[in-house]
This record gives structure tokens, C-alpha cells and sequence, in this order.
């Protein structure tokens, strides 16, 4: 107990301590629930709904958007995690959160304003996650004195959340474009890291990552198959296999051999579960469903398995352990990841969307910084103010086009810059 809060099993006080102490005004809940409620409650989970996942958000009604991934990867999150000794509220809150900072239109505008905010420290998914938890989500506010005095920590979780969510736990480093933190939220970061220095992510953070990959490699195929732009009996093909193995070993690593590739992309195709045909109809919709669901738990028993294997049945959590995920679970998952950037990131005609989008992220870029206090939404002019150096202001621009959805950027930009 923590005065009269409890600790979860497997935790100990310093997991559960938040930047800003604030009482615990429920009954009966632990300090984890308390913060997946937080996030759960926050505008940038809503905001979400309206974001591109692989398909442009808004367009059909079928495909995931980045709110629906992040609640699918909750639930796998969940599970795994409490199976492997978890507590499953932090998993989740870890999940719900892990992206938040996504921009409008997907990696696509995460490219844009990457590029747009080269001088600022560059603009990364992850590290956008970190900032709104942290400082953008207004929740709770600072004291008058110590670090950051009379100003927002964002939804003020607790240490073991923040450091869950990190996938990413470093700053910007040369030759990467990977990173979890902007140099302006450090303090943060470094308090949340507890003294630790190295790279190394928690137990929970490495259930969110898996969870994530598991998530959105099977369920992006499903949407690919449904929209058309994957046919089930692709993977027959070598010329198809070829295609899909250059695009894993370029976007995911030349570590993933071609030929244990070719064979997972085989496996797949072989399971009893990959579906036969589709066609849209009941029977087909509910055999793609059938296989979902299967790939969701051969990924997530895989792992649980490989990882008690390791570890023995003790209750896992932090930096007790480590998760183990089997060679082929991985090869098919990169596999998977593949066939959707191969045939719906990369379909024919797709880059002319994207370099149409991109550019209007930067018209926007330019007309807000031509006149913030007029143009920034009162959240991001009240941030702009309070920044006290040009580049800070410029990244209360960045932050304010992040917060954009596919939906309103589009409005913004024709009332904008028309």
C-alpha cells in the first residue's frame, strides 16, 4: 500500500508514482486503471477515429482507422499480457496510447512533417505520443515551483504506464529515424526512465510492441482483401512472393532472409484457415474473419509459449524478463507486413494521393507559422505563447497540424490556403 493505494502484484511503489501527485478519488481502483481511464477519456484517442490506418480514413466504412487498430491491439495487449503475469490495465493503457501521435494521413504525414520540422528536432509517431501524454492532453497542471512551473503534464500518468507505451525509449539519434522523445520532454522522460540509461524496453512495452505488429499485419489484410486490393490466391505466384520479399527485407530489415520469407509467405498460404475465395458474402466474410482471428492467436501463443519456455511460470512484468517471439512467428508476421505495404501502401496510381497530401500538410505548415495567433486553434495559441524560443513556437505549429485529422486537415487547407 502507497498510503491507502495499492500496489498491483508484480509492482512495486516507484511504478505507480506520478510526476504530479494526485489522490485517488475512486474506490477499489488501482492507479493502472485509473490511467487507461485517462486515456481512454482523452480527445486524441477520439481523434483517431478520424485517422488514417493503412486506407484513407472516411472513405469506406469497412476499413480499420487508427482508433479501431488501437482498440485491437488493446484487446490482443491485454490478453497476452495477463497470461504472461501482466497486469492487464496497463497493457491496455500501454496499447491505447502507443499511437496517439500519429498525424493525419497516416506514415505518409508522418514523412511530411518529419521533413517540415527537420530543424526543430524532426517530428517522429512515437515521440508525438510521449509529448501529447505528457504535455499536449490538458488533464493536470504543475505547481508554482520545481520543473516546469504552472504548466501542463498532460494526463500525468504514472511511470510504468509511460515507460509501457515507450517503444522507442531514446532521444533523436544520428542516422536514425526512429526515437520516443523530443529534447523539449526530457525532464519527463528522464524521470519516467527511473535512472536508466540504456535502450533496453520493459516487459509490457515489448507486449504492446508485439501486439501491435500481430494486430495490424493480420488485420490490414483483411482490409486489403475486402477492399479488392489483395485477391486470396496472390500468394501462389513466385513473381508475387518475389515482390512482397524485396519490399520486407527494404522497409523491414535485410536480416529477414529471403528465402525463410518465401517460405513463410507459403506457410500462410497453406494454413487450413487462409480463405479459399471472397467474394463479400456472408459465407466469405465470416471464412476472412475465420482467418484473423486464427493468425491473431498462432502469433500470440507462439510468443506466450517461446516465453514461458524462457522464463518458467513466474509472474512477469518491467525488466524481470524478456519476450520471446519464434523465428517463424516473426518471419510471418514481416511477411504479412509486407503483402499490405506491397499491394495497398504501394498499389498503382497511390503516390500521386500521397504526394497531393504531403503538400498540403506543408501548405498548411507554412500559412499557420505566416500567422499562429489568428490561425492556432486557443489549445496550441495558448502553447505558443507560453514558448520562448522560435523553436518551440515552431513546433506548437507542428503539434497543432499533427492534432489534425484526415477530415479536418482537408477543411483547414481550404480555409487556409485556398
Amino acid at each position: 500500500m502507497v498510503g491507502s493505494v495499492s500496489i498491483p502484484a508484480g509492482y512495486v511503489e516507484s511504478d505507480i508514482e506520478r510526476w504530479v501527485v494526485e489522490p485517488n478519488k475512486g474506490v477499489d481502483r488501482t492507479e493502472f486503471t485509473r490511467d487507461r481511464a485517462r486515456i481512454m477519456h482523452s480527445s486524441a484517442l477520439r481523434r483517431l477515429g478520424v485517422k488514417t490506418q493503412v486506407m484513407v480514413a472516411g472513405q469506406a466504412d469497412f476499413p480499420r482507422t487508427r482508433l479501431t487498430h488501437s482498440l485491437e491491439c488493446a484487446q490482443v495487449g491485454r490478453e497476452l499480457g495477463a497470461s504472461l503475469g501482466c497486469n492487464p490495465d496497463l497493457v491496455d493503457a500501454a496499447c491505447l496510447s502507443h499511437d496517439l501521435g500519429h498525424p493525419p494521413f497516416g506514415h505518409n504525414g508522418e514523412t511530411a512533417l518529419n521533413e517540415l520540422a527537420a530543424d526543430v528536432g524532426g517530428f517522429e509517431g512515437n515521440a508525438q505520443s510521449f509529448r501529447l501524454l505528457t504535455r499536449l492532453e490538458p488533464k493536470t497542471f504543475t505547481g508554482a515551483d520545481g520543473v516546469r512551473p504552472n504548466s501542463s503534464i498532460g494526463l500525468n500518468l504514472t511511470r510504468a504506464t509511460l515507460d509501457s507505451a515507450s517503444k522507442y525509449p531514446w532521444a533523436r539519434k544520428p542516422g536514425s529515424h526512429k526515437f520516443g522523445v523530443y529534447d523539449d520532454d526530457v525532464d519527463v522522460f528522464t524521470w519516467m526512465r527511473d535512472g536508466r540509461s540504456g535502450t533496453e524496453t520493459c516487459f509490457e512495452a515489448q507486449v504492446m510492441d508485439w501486439s501491435d505488429d500481430v494486430s495490424y499485419s493480420v488485420h490490414d489484410i483483411e482490409d486489403a482483401i475486402h477492399a479488392g486490393h489483395l485477391s486470396v490466391d496472390m500468394l501462389q505466384s513466385a513473381d508475387v512472393r518475389s515482390e512482397v520479399i524485396e519490399i520486407a527485407r527494404s522497409w523491414y530489415g535485410i536480416e529477414f532472409d529471403a528465402n525463410g520469407l518465401d517460405e513463410a509467405l507459403q506457410r500462410l498460404h497453406n494454413l487450413p484457415c487462409w480463405p479459399q475465395s471472397f467474394d463479400g458474402t456472408t459465407r466469405s466474410m465470416a471464412a476472412l474473419k475465420n482467418t484473423t482471428s486464427t493468425l491473431v492467436g498462432r502469433f500470440c501463443v507462439a510468443a506466450a509459449e517461446a516465453t514461458r519456455k524462457a522464463f518458467g511460470p513466474n509472474q512477469l512484468t518491467r525488466y524481470t524478463a524478456s519476450l520471446i517471439v519464434p523465428q517463424d512467428a516473426r518471419y510471418e508476421v514481416t511477411a504479412l507486413k509486407a503483402l499490405a505495404a506491397r499491394f495497398v501502401m504501394n498499389r498503382t496510381g497511390v503516390e500521386a494521393i500521397y504526394a497531393h497530401q504531403r503538400q498540403q500538410i506543408a501548405d498548411l505548415v507554412g500559412a499557420i507559422a505566416d500567422d499562429p495567433m489568428a490561425r492556432l486553434d486557443p489549445l496550441h495559441r495558448d502553447l505558443w505563447q507560453q514558448a520562448q524560443t522560435p523553436s518551440a513556437k515552431t513546433r506548437c505549429v507542428i503539434d497543432q497540424v499533427a492534432s489534425l485529422t484526415d477530415v479536418s486537415v482537408v477543411q483547414w487547407h481550404t480555409e487556409l490556403c485556398a
